[in-house]
This record gives structure tokens, C-alpha cells and sequence, in this order.
């Protein structure tokens, strides 16, 4: 009974043999990983790229991807005998006469907003905790093209049921392709086969939807999981964890279930979604035709910043050489989204740059110990929430019976002071925070006690903090200064010496300089001595 059953024995000696799979698994089987909760978020993004992929299969089977001109004889009896693509005729019948389509049609729209929330919750953790610093740089210029893809295999799966609100959203993707200097225009008659809305333009978003981006975004997230699997896991500061460890718990068995229970989680999260929550009626929006608009119409939500930068800039065009340049297209549809995206794949480089802290980090910061990070983290946020949030102005207007006018001008200012405000009240909180952090070193915690003195005065006994807590506060770590040299007698290095060298001492000095160093001293209680004044215990 305690030997293996031969027939596994024998196939496993084989392959050991012959691929050293024995050790392989042996050491990858007992890889640590962090138990944090946070670590988890990047799972939620892998798990429905996975529902995405099964839902997804089923849809092809029955989902026609053409544009050619059908009369609907289907189930639904509002839209019996209207003309409409093939395209939207094939999704209503998925809808409603292919069993169990409508679901799955619901679960895959839900699991592409799933997927795509997921991965941007994953990028601000490990964001704010600085999770992207030396090794892990390259995976996270990874993470930032898996979530650009993401965003265009959104676009153009959103686009394939060829309903009036898709089509809505692809008059828009020709508009800004057409605001393009020069190569525009070419670059609207490639995409959809001549004038707009030709006859191609299904037919290749579905096989960019379907097989190509999809084939990167497998790719990309294999590469990213590996370098993730050969690299140290990052883990927050605590007791017993330092640079060199990982504490946690293997692979195989505890982390496997936990991942497998996680799975399970989200797929039922998504199938009730799928069964409760209705998501995209396309039978009520009716075929796309180029003459027809709907007031209220909304992007997903990971485009609804585009849709905010386009309403809210003001009309701006020009012609040079004769080529027009619609700047009030140009400029919204392709700058917010190159702030976002570059500031996100050079902000890595840009602290190291700073800070020149060229180290190797294993340990995670904790937000409040890098406000000006922290800081940085929420004015982005706050860019991206306005212009989210106005891509809706047509509807906040109406609920609040607010001008339309008035909306925009207010978004307007909110773009530009709202980031600022954002900016500053977040470093403002994570200083308040880590004054609190000093405190508890120094002052120990409240105990709930209330002790009476000699002379009639009440103090709460404070008692030392708990060994966890300590540790977990320890584990702030400051933020390298570059010296600079510049205290009147030493002669600052080469490197330094021009204007951009001492602009980045300055940035280095002002990012690094820390306001509030930790305090070691604990205590186990604080007596009053006389009035007012109090004695600690040790």
C-alpha cells in the first residue's frame, strides 16, 4: 500500500529517465508563495482570459462575421422580416434560438470587463507598492502591453454584433483614424475596405478579435507568468521576511487548492452575472445603419475615457499644405491614452533615474511610504476618473437636470485642477499615516485600559504593539537621495554638473526626503508624573 500502483511508477521512472521531470517537479512543486490577499488580484484577470477563451469558442461556432445583407426570420418578433448584416442577424440568433447562447454571449461580455478590471487593479497594486522596481522592469512593460491589447481586443469585439451602439462606436474608430495627418485617410480605406462602412471591416476585426490579438495576449501573459514563476515573488514587509526570502506556503498542495478554489470563485461570480445581470440588449439597440444615431449611447467602460476626451475638448482644426488637422479629434484620442500608457511604461525607468537606486527589491513598499509615488498613483487615477466619468455628460446632465454646458465646462477645469487637488491631498494623508506608524513605535497602542492617577487624573495604559505590527511598520525602508554636492564646497560630480544634472538632484532630494523617520522606542505603559507631564515604562 505504500508503493505506487506500477503502471505510474513505470511511466514516471520513464519520463524521469529521460526529461529529469522528477526534479523538476520536486523544486517547483515547493516554490513559496505569498499568502497576502492582494497577491490574488492578478488572478482574477488570468481567470477570466481563461472564461474568455471557453465562452469565446462557443460563440464561433454559430456567429457569422459578415456584413452581407439577410432578412431576420428568427425568434425575436420585433425584428422579424427587418433587413440587418449578417453579423447582427447570427448574434440574435445566438441570443435566442441557440441553447444556452444567451447566456454564454452575457458570460463573454462579462468576463472581457472582468479581464480588463482585473489587470488594471493588478498594475495599481503593484504600482503603489513598487512591485515594478529592479528584476521585475521587463514584466512590467509586459503588463503594460497586455493591457493596451486588451483595450483594442475589447474594441473590436465590441464592434462584431454590428448593432446600432457598436456601430456608433465604430463610426468613432473611423473618425479618429481619418484625423490621422496624412496617412489617415489611408488608414480608414484599409481598415474598412474602402469608404465607410464598406464591406470588410467585420469580417477582419473578427479575425484580430479571434486569432491574432488573442495569439499575442496568450503569448504575453505566458512570458509574464513565466518570469513571475523564475523570479523571486515580491512580498510585504513583516516579521521574518527580508530581501532574501519568501515566506508563504508551497505550490502544491496549499497554494494549488487555493488557485483552484479562486477559479471557481470567479467562474461563478461571472455565470451569475451572466444570469442576472443583463449586459448589452442588442435586440433592443436594432442593425447598425450609418444614418441612424441613439441618445445615451456608452462604450464599455474601459473606453469611456476616450469618449470623456472627446466631448470634452473644444472644436480645434487647421489646414496646412492643404491637410486638415481636426486637432479637437487628434488630441483627445490619442493623448490622454499616450500620457496613460507611456507614463506607465517609463515610470519604472523615471524613478530609477531619480533616485538612482539601481538595487534589486524583493520587498514591497507599503503606499504611505512613498507618498510622492503614492501621490503620483492618484493624480493618474484621478485624470483617468474625469475623463471616465464625463464620457457620460449627456446622462449626468439629464438625471440632474444639469446644461449639458455647463457639465463640460465644469469637466473641463476638473481635468486640470482635479489631478492637482488629488496630488496633494494623497502625500498629505500618507505623511499623516506614517506619523501614525511613528506613533505606535513610540507611544505603543491604546489598550482600552483606563488607569486612574494619584492626583485624580484618568490616563489610558498604552501597551507596546503587537511583534507583527512592529515588524510590518519596520519594514519601511527610505528612499535613496542622489548626493549631489552641492553644499558650497564639494564640487558636484560630472554627470550632475549640468542644467539637467542639478534638476535631478533637486527631483531626488524632494522625492527621497523623508519627513517622518521611525521612532524604536516601545512602551508598555505611560504614567503621568505631576500635570501633564508622563514618564514611559520600559
Amino acid at each position: 500500500m505504500n508503493a505506487p500502483p506500477k503502471a505510474i511508477a513505470g511511466t514516471s521512472t520513464f519520463l524521469d529517465e529521460r526529461l529529469g521531470a522528477g526534479s523538476f517537479l520536486r523544486r517547483n512543486l515547493r516554490k513559496v508563495f505569498p499568502d497576502h490577499w492582494s497577491f490574488l488580484l492578478g488572478e482574477i484577470a488570468l481567470y477570466s482570459f481563461i472564461i474568455l477563451l471557453l465562452t469565446g469558442t462557443f460563440l464561433t461556432f454559430w456567429f457569422k462575421p459578415g456584413m452581407g445583407h439577410t432578412t431576420y426570420l428568427g425568434s425575436y418578433a420585433p425584428l422579424y422580416g427587418v433587413q440587418m448584416s449578417e453579423a447582427y442577424a447570427s448574434t440574435l440568433h445566438i441570443t435566442f434560438d441557440v441553447r444556452g447562447g444567451l447566456l454564454i454571449r452575457q458570460m463573454h461580455h462579462w468576463a472581457a470587463l472582468l479581464f480588463v478590471a482585473g489587470m488594471m487593479v493588478h498594475m495599481l497594486r503593484v504600482f503603489f507598492t513598487g512591485a515594478y522596481r529592479k528584476p521585475r522592469e521587463l514584466n512590467w512593460l509586459i503588463g503594460v502591453l497586455l493591457l493596451s491589447l486588451a483595450l483594442v481586443e475589447g474594441l473590436t469585439g465590441y464592434s462584431l454584433p454590428d448593432d446600432l451602439l457598436s456601430g456608433a462606436g465604430l463610426r468613432i474608430t473611423q473618425g479618429v483614424a481619418l484625423s490621422i495627418p496624412i496617412v489617415g485617410t489611408y488608414i480608414s480605406f484599409f481598415l474598412f475596405g474602402g469608404e465607410y462602412p464598406g464591406h470588410d471591416v467585420i469580417s477582419r476585426f473578427y479575425s484580430l478579435h479571434i486569432l491574432l490579438i488573442p495569439g499575442i495576449l496568450l503569448a504575453l501573459i505566458s512570458a509574464h507568468m513565466i518570469l513571475m514563476w523564475v523570479q523571486k515573488h515580491t512580498q510585504m514587509p513583516g516579521k521574518g521576511r527580508t530581501e532574501s526570502n519568501v515566506v508563504g506556503a508551497p505550490f502544491y498542495p496549499t497554494f494549488m487548492a487555493k488557485a483552484g478554489a479562486f477559479f471557481l470563485f470567479t467562474f461563478g461570480v461571472i455565470a451569475l452575472l451572466g444570469t442576472f445581470a443583463q449586459i448589452n440588449p442588442v435586440w433592443l439597440y436594432g442593425p447598425y445603419t450609418p444614418a441612424d444615431i441613439s441618445a445615451g449611447s456608452q462604450p464599455d467602460f474601459y473606453m469611456g475615457f476616450l469618449e470623456g476626451s472627446l466631448r470634452l475638448m473644444p472644436a480645434w482644426e487647421f489646414n496646412v499644405f492643404g491637410y486638415t488637422f481636426a486637432m479637437s479629434v487628434l488630441i483627445p484620442a490619442l493623448v490622454p491614452l499616450g500620457i496613460v500608457m507611456t507614463g506607465l511604461a517609463l515610470y519604472p525607468f523615471l524613478e530609477q533615474w531619480v533616485t538612482g537606486d539601481r538595487r534589486e527589491h524583493h520587498l514591497c513598499d507599503r503606499p504611505r511610504n512613498n507618498p510622492h509615488r503614492t501621490a503620483i498613483g492618484m493624480a493618474g487615477i484621478t485624470f483617468y476618473g474625469v475623463l471616465w466619468l464625463l464620457g457620460a455628460n449627456d446622462e449626468i446632465s439629464s438625471t440632474f437636470h444639469i446644461s449639458l454646458y455647463t457639465t463640460t465646462i465644469l469637466g473641463r477645469i476638473a481635468i486640470f485642477a482635479g489631478p492637482a487637488i488629488a496630488y496633494f491631498v494623497a502625500y498629505r494623508i500618507c505623511i499623516g499615516l506614517q506619523r501614525k506608524d511613528a506613533e505606535v513605535l513610540s507611544h505603543g497602542v491604546e489598550s482600552g485600559v483606563i488607569k486612574r492617577m494619584p492626583n485624580g487624573e484618568y490616563i489610558e495604559v498604552h501597551t507596546p504593539p503587537a511583534e507583527d505590527i512592529a515588524a510590518h511598520i519596520r519594514g519601511k525602508k527610505e528612499i535613496p537621495i542622489i548626493d549631489g554636492g552641492v553644499d558650497g564646497e564639494e564640487v558636484p560630480p560630472k554627470g550632475l554638473r549640468s542644467g539637467v544634472g542639478r534638476l535631478r538632484v533637486k527631483m531626488s532630494k524632494a522625492y527621497g526626503t523623508d519627513h517622518v523617520p521611525l521612532h524604536e522606542e516601545e512602551v508598555e505603559e505611560h504614567v503621568a508624573v505631576g500635570a501633564g507631564e508622563r514618564k514611559q515604562l520600559h
